[in-house]
């Protein structure tokens, strides 16, 4: 086993959206399978502190860690192929390095020096980049640099990786770069250029790229092989192709082909053995040669992004193995839901989940839907909002409160069965001041949820302010929706179900973000298994 830690870098050129977190991830399972300790972390270039405050339509999903940081959707992918959690230093930012930066000069530590890009932003960017390897509880640590090479927010991140190499010494440290080979249908070639032109732009950054995986949507011949190595300073078998995959679980099995972890091991000086990939493999064969098929409506306001709702898909192919099942998602905008066209949109639906969201937008479309599907006992999963949405519809159609509401969408309502959290009142900036991280819940053994997760305690991943206002529970629980679910300290309701319905099952923490390919969430795969029930009744 490496006695010191190795770094492996990832940059990207030519276009964004190549995949450099799946190439990551991919590379990180080969180690992973042959005994090494490996982690990923991900360098975000943009001035925002995390995500947290983004716009999903701007960067997709925001994923939370147990430990509580909002960070980049990337570390999902992480998490899903290693599974192995991930934690706040695998997630920094440009505005993060810069904040500590300030915040040090602040306190007068830098003893009146001018404070300069080089060495202090960069020796701060550094030192992130080296926290996880000198924690010890690594072998190997993989870096995604987001955005691609030549951009100018991205030149601090590509010195440190110059500087770094040198620092570490031979050996220690190698720099792949993911680039487009592009194919031009009216010349009927693959085209070089845009790499050459990438790596030299790298080269002008004072980094020579060791390996080029090259995505491409036809094989590379040998000649492109011999040709990119040539122009790029790189040995043939470190032109690795990445060829488009059906499902991006494929790609560590053609990575594997490619030799990508034996170019890899063989330049960082250890030892390569034959990966163990069985259960990964068994995963991938029963994700693919489904016994049956379900479709599950995904009711949310971001749908026309599959970003968006990451960790919620994924699960649902996790799920969909377990159970031999094809999930297919039909994604339904909640805003184009209503009373007079519910029944022609979910009608046909072996099961309904009501993604997570904020603010008010599309909600009256996620009460409608809810209404049908309990009231037609399809089976349904509400994930944050969706469980709040659930508690709302529950309140107006069956205790009869009409204008039961959230106070985050009408802070005047008279009934707000979903109210702002106590230690939120006093709460005035939005970034990083949620309810975060993973919390405590008690389960109800006779209940669903304490039936699926089979143990009386759990610990999931929040990111909320409001919650369901327990002067209200009596009331609701003695028309019929329990609560079965209930944080040990605060009592505060983190699951609702409707035990006269199939099944009905609400959850205030985000269930999608521990779901991965060996440890497919509990709650996915029962639902999965409740829509295929559901269908063959009917």
């Amino acid at each position: 086993m490496a006695t010191t830690t190795k770094y492996i870098f990832v940059t990207g050129g030519v276009t964004s959206s190549l995949g450099k977190g799946i190439i990551a991830a991919s590379l990180a399972k080969l180690l992973q399978a042959q005994g090494y300790r490996t982690t990923i972390q991900k360098l975000d270039p943009y001035i925002n502190i995390d995500p947290g405050t983004l716009n999903p339509y701007e960067h997709g999903e925001c994923y939370v860690t147990d430990d509580g940081a909002e960070t980049d959707l990337d570390l999902g992918h992480y998490e899903r192929f290693l599974n192995v959690p991930t934690s706040q230093a695998n997630n920094v930012t440009t505005g993060r390095i810069y904040q500590s930066v300030i915040e040090k000069e602040r306190r007068g530590e830098f003893l009146g020096k001018t404070v300069q890009v080089i060495p202090h932003i960069t020796d701060e960017i550094k030192h992130r980049i080296q926290i996880l390897g000198r924690s010890g509880d690594y072998d190997i640590v993989i870096t995604e640099i987001g955005g691609t090479v030549g951009d100018i927010e991205s030149l601090p991140y590509v010195e440190s990786v110059r500087q770094l190499k040198w620092e570490l010494g031979e050996n220690n440290a190698l720099v792949i770069h993911l680039t487009l080979v592009p194919y031009l249908a009216a010349a009927g070639e693959l085209k070089t250029k845009p790499t050459q032109h990438s790596v030299k732009t790298l080269m002008e950054g004072g980094v020579q790229a060791d390996i080029l995986v090259c995505r491409t949507e036809h094989e590379l011949s040998q000649d492109i092989r011999h040709k990119l190595a040539r122009f790029c300073n790189v040995t043939p078998d470190s032109v690795i192709q990445s060829i488009d995959a059906s499902t991006i679980y494929d790609v560590p099995n053609l990575m594997l082909e490619e030799g990508l972890d034996t170019v890899v091991l063989r330049k960082l000086s250890l030892e390569r053995k034959t990966p163990d990939l069985t259960q990964w493999n068994t995963f991938i064969k029963r994700h693919k040669n489904p016994k049956s098929e379900v479709t599950i409506g995904l009711i949310g306001k971001y749908v026309e992004l599959q970003d968006c709702y990451k960790s919620i898909l994924e699960a649902f192919i996790h799920a969909g193995a377990v159970n031999e099942v094809k999930v297919t998602v039909e994604s339904i905008h909640s805003e184009y839901l209503n009373e007079d066209n519910v029944k022609a949109m979910l009608s046909h639906l072996d099961g309904v989940l009501v993604a997570p969201g904020f603010g008010e937008r599309g909600i009256e479309g996620k009460i409608d839907a809810i209404k049908y599907v309990r009231e037609h006992n399809i089976p349904f999963f509400g994930i944050c909002l969706g469980m709040q949405m659930a508690v709302i519809e529950f309140s107006r159609n069956v205790l009869g409160l009409k204008d039961a509401n959230s106070s985050e969408m009408d802070e005047h309502t008279a009934n707000p069965v979903i109210n702002l959290m106590e230690d939120q009142k006093n709460v005035t900036d939005k970034g990083g001041t949620m309810r975060l991280g993973a919390w405590d819940c008690k389960l109800e053994s006779n209940s669903i949820v304490g039936k699926v997760y089979n143990t009386k305690t759990i610990k999931e991943r929040h990111r909320h302010r409001y919650e369901f206002n327990s002067d209200y529970k009596k009331q609701i629980e003695d028309k019929g929706m329990i609560a079965t679910g209930l944080n040990p300290d605060t009592n505060l309701v983190e699951i609702v179900e409707i035990p006269s319905h199939p099944w009905f099952v609400g959850v205030q923490y985000h269930p999608e973000y521990k779901s991965t390919v060996e440890s497919p969430h509990p709650l996915f795969v029962a639902f999965v298994a409740a829509a295929l029930k559901h269908k063959k009744n009917n």
